[in-house]
């Protein structure tokens, strides 16, 4: 019984693995966020759908009124498609604030309704995320992000 579990638990880390791999790995010069991955984007959506889904909207298209603090003093959910501001800011960016949550990373007492998801999902995971809400985006979108990531990771603004 004992060997059965033991090889049970190879068999899925393995299938895990395999999953994921496509998103953690790479030799720094692969993209953070695997958007052309069939596997990739199809955790991502999975991941999506489960976590992120219930407040930014099952199509990407967030909160109403979204730029405006509502009446408990926070912002709502900023929309993930072309329309909102997420492909703005470098992937490595997306992943941190995920992983963290927008109020540790703007710091001085900022407050936000979104959680990290650090605890929760694994850095595969989250790259898998938001490589499935690049996939939405319009090729002059992702063209667009791809400068930005360029760009940041040359260590230019």
């Amino acid at each position: 019984m004992r060997r059965l579990l033991l090889t049970s638990l190879l068999l899925a880390t393995a299938l895990l693995g395999w999953l994921v791999w496509p998103v953690a790995a790479g030799d720094g010069a692969a993209p953070l966020l695997r958007h052309e991955d069939p596997r990739t984007v199809a955790l991502g959506r999975a991941v999506y759908d489960a976590q992120c889904a219930a407040c930014h909207g099952a199509d990407l298209a967030g909160q109403p009124d979204w730029r405006q603090r509502g009446p408990d003093g926070l912002l709502p959910a900023p929309p993930h498609d072309a329309s909102g501001h997420t492909w703005h800011h470098p992937s490595e960016m997306l992943i941190a604030l995920t992983k963290a949550g927008p109020a540790a990373m703007v710091g001085g007492g900022y407050e936000s309704a979104m959680p990290g998801f650090g605890e929760v999902l694994s850095d595969a995971e989250i790259a898998a995320a938001l490589a499935y809400i690049k996939s939405t985006w319009p090729p002059e979108i992702v063209a667009a992000h791809d400068e930005i990531d360029a760009r940041h990771a040359a260590g230019r603004p």
